[in-house]
């Protein structure tokens, strides 16, 4: 029902297109500005996501591992591999991360997009 608030999967599905969308068009050379701000925006996940479970284990990821800011692959990787972590806890199939620009930025080659 389009008029309740999102279930799980939908604010998943939803979130997971949005973090893969701002990695396609974070800055191949981002400055330092930008890869701080993007640090800070990342932690806010942790902090801010409404699902309090998914929150956690994004602050036990950034703590273990932190986002790689350092170019607009490095955090396309560290965002699709993040995605793959999930979807193994959650039984679900491993996306290929060297297919992250055609997904997410490009479009398929045949140009069907």
């Amino acid at each position: 029902n389009a008029r309740c608030p999102p279930d799980g999967p939908e604010l998943g599905h939803a979130s997971w297109t949005f973090l893969h969308s701002v990695a396609a068009y974070y800055p191949d050379t981002p400055t330092p500005d930008d890869q701080a701000s993007m640090r800070s925006f990342v932690r806010g996940l942790g902090r801010w996501y409404p699902c309090g479970y998914c929150a956690e284990h994004v602050r036990k990821v950034v703590d273990k591992d932190p986002p790689r800011v350092e170019s607009r692959k490095d955090l396309a990787k560290w965002f699709c591999d993040l995605h793959n972590e999930v979807n193994v806890r959650l039984g679900k199939p491993i996306f290929d991360c060297a297919k992250v620009d055609e997904r997410w930025r490009d479009g398929p080659k045949d140009g069907s997009c």
